[in-house]
């Protein structure tokens, strides 16, 4: 968009183009790509009077559209008043121009739609750097198309003569300063939320991340854990900023939630670098719930997204290449399949039968609350599956290690000996490894 066109106005009328060829690797059909595009338009309140699926035999440097496509579009544009197109597709800057030329209309891409959503719903001083840091890098390569006061020269500094530096140096010389400015930042964030994240790790509580695909319903599953009232609309990208509640699960008095931004096919680079601070939360919790629209027609592709930028960040291991079995994640994960009560009979019956089969998978629905029992035991006993028991001598006076134990593990028993303590406990590894640092144990024999 150019200097004086940042901004998509809410509510206006909106054209998407969602173009398709052959070089693409897709894992969705056109129809289910039309219809998330339209998500997006109207995520960021535009009013989408028209969608075009076009199949492309090649693209154009210049256009990426087809001279003939561009001439079948226009005059759907101007019958409908467009004040927008929308091009689900990464387009150049290039690109983007000529299609504005040619349409007579303002034209973004499917990054440019993205930044939109995420800079409107940005709440949270640092969610906003973010944004503002992912736009800046998708503006930088795109000065070219700004309008021809951008290649006027300035004058020199004074004695210094010769040539000054073009507009478009100097714009391009403040995104530079601006971007690095909130980098900085940024990395004090980032730097404090270590440090947040080492007093919850000293802590003897859990961490749960909720991750999926946008709109899957992470945010209604987090408000009936919690209890909370976090936005949960059936719209795309509801929730952005990183929300942490206190829960409470079977066998377990204290976990620390925490509900993610939604994740989307083909997450722009960008985004997925600004927000990495914030995703890095996925990487230390001890348990991953993944959120699944299981009625969805495109819920396996949408599953493949999630873990392909989970695969990003590190959260999952490598594969054996063995008919597809997968080494074990390195944080544990689990299957929410939600919005069960939208499926029709025959439909409910065939995914209640691939639930049967899976250890891992919990069925629910988060608006009416069927299941949500059922998903707690199964997020508790994931978190202690993996607990070992052994046997801790504590002093008298190691009353705060004591407390430490009967919080974070199962306290099996308690016997007095000697000076001190003996005690029988199950403990996550982890955890193990947090205390033996806090608290140097002795090991007491086993009886």
């Amino acid at each position: 968009m150019t200097d004086n066109e940042d901004e998509v106005t809410r509510g206006a009328a909106a054209l998407i183009v969602v173009p398709e060829w052959h070089s693409q690797r897709l894992s969705r059909d056109l129809d289910a790509r039309a219809e998330e595009a339209r998500g997006l338009a109207l995520a960021i309140g535009l009013d989408v009077v028209s969608v075009h699926m076009l199949r492309l035999r090649q693209t154009r440097a210049a256009t990426l559209l087809g001279v003939g496509q561009i001439e079948a579009i226009t005059p759907d544009i101007a019958a409908h008043g467009v004040q927008l197109v929308v091009v689900d597709a990464s387009l150049t800057a290039i690109q983007q121009r000529n299609l504005e030329t040619a349409f007579g209309t303002k034209v973004i891409d499917r990054t440019g739609l993205i930044l939109e959503i995420f800079g409107e719903r940005a709440a949270t001083a640092e969610g906003r750097m973010q944004v503002e840091l992912a736009h800046l890098d998708y503006q930088a390569g795109r000065l070219v198309r700004s309008w021809t006061h951008l290649e006027r020269q300035r004058g020199g500094f004074g004695f210094l003569g010769g040539p000054g530096e073009t507009q478009i140096e100097a714009d391009r010389r403040m995104i530079r300063n601006r971007m690095a400015r909130i980098r900085r930042s940024l990395e004090d964030a980032r730097r404090t939320r270590q440090l947040q994240r080492s007093k919850r790790q000293r802590a003897p509580w859990p961490v749960i991340a909720l991750v999926g695909y946008t709109n899957a319903g992470k945010s209604t599953f987090f408000n009936c854990l919690t209890g909370s009232s976090v936005m949960a609309e059936d719209m795309l990208f509801a929730t952005l900023d990183p929300t942490m509640r206190e829960i409470s699960l079977p066998g377990i008095d204290k976990a620390i939630l925490s509900d993610t931004v939604g994740f989307v096919s083909d997450l722009p680079t960008q985004l997925v670098a600004a927000f990495r601070a914030t995703l890095e939360e996925v990487t230390t919790a001890d348990l991953i719930v993944h959120v699944r629209d299981i009625v969805h027609p495109d819920s396996d592709a949408q599953y493949d997204d999630v873990r392909a930028i989970l695969d990003s960040l590190g959260v999952n291991g490598p594969q054996d290449g063995e008919g597809g079995k997968e080494i074990p994640d390195t944080v544990p994960q689990i299957e929410i399949w939600n919005k069960i009560d939208t499926a029709d009979a025959d439909r409910r019956a065939q995914i209640e039968e691939m639930a049967a089969r899976r250890s891992d998978v919990a069925l629910i629905s988060a608006a009416t609350g069927e299941g949500v029992e059922a998903a707690r035991i199964l997020m508790a006993s994931q978190i202690t599956a993996r607990h070992e028991t052994q046997r801790i001598f504590l002093a008298f006076d190691q009353g705060e290690a004591m407390a430490w134990l009967h919080a974070r593990g199962e306290v099996l028993s308690d016997e007095v000996d000697g000076e001190g303590h003996i005690l029988t406990v199950r403990l996550d590894p982890a955890d193990t490894a947090r205390f033996e640092r806090l608290w140097p144990v002795r090991r007491a024999p086993t009886p």
